[in-house]
């Protein structure tokens, strides 16, 4: 049972569902899981007998669940989704799920207000391996930096299949989800510009510095990064400024949905991870609670830095430092935290033995630290 499940379950009681999240991170599997408890119908757009019955809306009245695969591909699916709703929320409650392009277009849809709630599904982390799926293997942490978490390569624990895996992925998302999206010209060119983050990963994306390498102009690598964005390929965090000096570096840092994509050190790789469950979690908390997230880093031309901060219906909550071995208090924690009035802030270390604090900073073993439950808010 994958973490939202039983969420979805409560609102479809009132609501629409709508899922989104990355390719192949589980959605179907997981509205499968959820209609085969009670009497329910899948259909999927892509069938060309399913469409036909899509289209017909020609479904049994014992059918309590609907469930409808990728019909954000219909070019009217919006107004054809209000309208059955309208006429049959009293005999079916229905699931949407699909690609990214659906979590893309339902952002602005005025008419469908006030009929769904929506859902972001990610890769699996450390917090819903131990707690749900109860997986004690051990270096859980040390796996996840290399398969990542989409569940087919994590569980196959065959390094080879993972990568082939990930080639494939990969080549769906260029060649049909971008597509869907935007009409681009020289696929292969944006590939080029992918890989090339997958170098930069955590790192601060300067625009101007990525069209020089790849001969584009600096809007047309922007461009590019909201499509990987758009594809749940990357997600990017801003830096924070709010009350602090307007000297602070701007330039948004990268990250990957999945770890396995990330070609760089340790280092790197592990914070990707952090970011990872944390982006996890404040999407899920967003979801499950109504409350508004944001995740940052900090920098300012002084040296001082912070790899995250949490802000929590916009104020800052919580400091987030990510070492692999360094269990050196961060003077950056401190400097921050008296700066921005947090009360707590979090050095995780890949490999620390033991937990210490001192005057509200803790340094923490990660893996212990990621293994919260995602409902548990940031302590």
């Amino acid at each position: 049972m994958r973490y939202i499940q039983p969420y979805i379950k409560n609102d479809l009681k009132n609501k629409m569902a709508f899922i989104s999240g990355p390719r192949q991170a589980g959605k179907t599997t997981l509205v499968k899981e959820i209609i085969a408890e009670s009497s329910s119908l899948y259909l999927n757009w892509d069938d060309i007998d399913d469409r036909k019955i899509i289209l017909k809306r020609d479904w049994d009245d014992e059918k309590r669940v609907i469930a409808l695969d990728e019909i954000h591909k219909y070019s009217r699916w919006k107004n054809f989704l209000k309208g059955t709703y309208d006429t049959q929320k009293e005999k079916h409650a229905f699931i949407i799920t699909g690609s990214a392009r659906l979590d893309l277009y339902k952002k602005g849809q005025d008419s469908m207000v006030g009929r769904f709630f929506s859902w972001r599904l990610h890769p699996l982390c450390l917090s819903e391996l131990k707690n749900i799926f109860h997986v004690k293997t051990e270096n859980l942490i040390l796996k996840l930096l290399d398969t990542g978490g989409f569940p087919e390569p994590f569980f196959s624990q065959d390094t080879t299949f993972a990568k082939r895996w990930r080639n494939e992925r990969i080549n769906l998302i260029f060649r049909q989800d971008i597509r869907e999206i935007e009409n681009v010209k020289d696929i292969s060119l944006i590939e080029l510009f992918y890989f090339s983050l997958t170098e930069r990963a955590g790192s601060e994306i300067v625009f101007s510095n990525l069209a020089r390498d790849l001969e584009i102009a600096p809007k047309t690598a922007k461009l590019w990064l909201q499509l990987l964005e758009r594809t749940y390929t990357v997600f990017t965090i801003n830096s924070y400024h709010k009350g602090l000096t307007k000297a602070l570096v701007k330039p948004p840092k990268v990250y990957f949905y999945d770890n396995g994509e990330v070609q760089g050190d340790l280092g790197a790789k592990f914070e990707n991870l952090v970011a990872n469950h944390l982006f996890k979690k404040i999407h899920f908390l967003e979801d499950s609670t109504g409350d508004r997230y944001n995740l940052h880093y900090l920098r300012d031309q002084q040296g001082h830095e912070v790899d995250f901060l949490i802000c929590k219906n916009r104020k800052p909550i919580l400091l987030i430092e990510v070492k692999v071995s360094d269990e050196n208090f961060s003077s950056s924690l401190f400097y921050y935290k008296e700066k921005l009035k947090i009360d707590k802030a979090i050095q995780l270390v890949l490999n620390a033995k033991e937990k210490k604090t001192r005057d509200g900073v803790s340094v923490v073993n990660a893996e212990t630290w990621l293994s919260q439950k995602l409902e548990t808010e940031f302590t």
